[in-house]
């Protein structure tokens, strides 16, 4: 087994510090698919913002993140939840 080292929880002092982001999917009663990403504010954990397509590819994802950053700023970091 690989050695493992974790990085030590940091401690957010303001929103804009870090976001999560992850992605989800589920299906409607028709069994059709859809994808769901989700980006959260790791200071307050609220949802800055959610993004729900049948397909979400790699330049709707770039586009939806450079329009979070003109609403809410640019951060330090993201990590993937």
């Amino acid at each position: 087994m690989p050695p493992r080292s974790p990085e030590k929880l940091s401690v957010l002092n303001k929103l804009g510090e870090c976001w999560s982001m992850d992605f989800m999917s589920d299906s409607n009663h028709h069994q059709r698919r859809f994808r769901i990403f989700n980006v959260i504010d790791d200071f307050n954990r609220i949802a800055l913002d959610i993004d729900i397509a049948v397909s979400l590819a790699a330049g709707r994802i770039t586009r939806y993140l450079d329009k979070l950053t003109k609403y809410h700023g640019y951060l330090l970091k993201i990590q993937n939840s």
